[in-house]
C-alpha cells in the first residue's frame, strides 16, 4: 500500500485478484459454441444458467488448492455484484432485489453440488446435471454440453493456481 493511500485511507479491492478472471468465466460462457454447436438456449436464462456453469468448474477447481480458497470467496463477490447490477438493470427495485440475490445464490450453491456429483460420477452423470441446470433448445442433447464441460474441467485441473487466478484459463 502506498503512502498517500495509507494517509487516506485508500483500500485497495480485494476483489481486484480474480476480477481479470470473473471477466474470463463471463467470456468462456458466452461463447458461441455453447450456443450454436452445444444447444445451449441463447437466452437470459441459458446464459445465467452458462455463468454459473463456468463459475461452479472454476470454483471447484479452486477447492483443490488453500491458497485460492479465499480468493473463490472474492469470485462469488463479483458474482454477486454482477448479478445485482443486471438486476437493477431489469428493473429490480432495491426492496426486493437482496431477496433475488438470495435465490441466485441458494441456486450457485445447488449447481456448485450438482455439478461436483456429475463431475464425480462420470459422463452421463453430468449430463443428467446440465439437463437439470441449464436452459437447453428443444431436442438439445444435455450429453454434448456435458462432453464440453468436463473437457473444461479437466483442462483446468492442468493449469498452475497463480494462472488461474489470472484468468489465464480456456483456451
Amino acid at each position: 500500500m502506498s503512502l498517500l493511500a495509507r494517509l487516506f485511507g485508500i483500500r485497495q479491492d480485494d476483489r481486484d485478484t480474480v476480477r481479470e478472471l470473473w471477466h474470463r468465466i463471463v467470456a468462456i460462457a458466452r461463447e458461441k459454441e455453447w450456443y450454436r454447436d452445444c444447444g445451449v438456449a441463447d437466452t437470459l436464462a441459458g446464459r445465467f444458467d452458462m455463468v454459473t456453469l463456468v463459475l461452479s468448474l472454476v470454483m471447484l477447481r479452486m477447492e483443490h488448492e488453500d491458497t485460492l480458497i479465499a480468493p473463490s470467496a472474492r469470485l462469488t463477490e463479483l458474482f454477486v455484484e454482477d448479478m445485482d447490477g443486471q438486476l437493477r438493470e431489469q428493473g429490480v427495485g432495491d426492496v426486493v432485489v437482496g431477496k433475488h440475490i438470495g435465490k441466485l445464490m441458494g441456486t450457485l450453491g445447488g449447481r456448485l453440488g450438482a455439478y461436483r456429483t456429475g463431475l464425480a460420477g462420470g459422463e452421463q452423470a453430468m449430463a443428467e446435471a446440465i439437463a437439470r441446470n441449464v436452459t437447453l433448445n428443444a431436442g438439445a442433447d444435455p450429453l454434448i454440453v456435458a462432453q464440453r464441460a468436463r473437457a473444461f474441467s479437466a483442462g483446468l485441473a492442468l493449469v498452475p493456481g497463480f494462472r488461474v487466478l489470472a484468468g489465464e484459463i480456456g483456451r
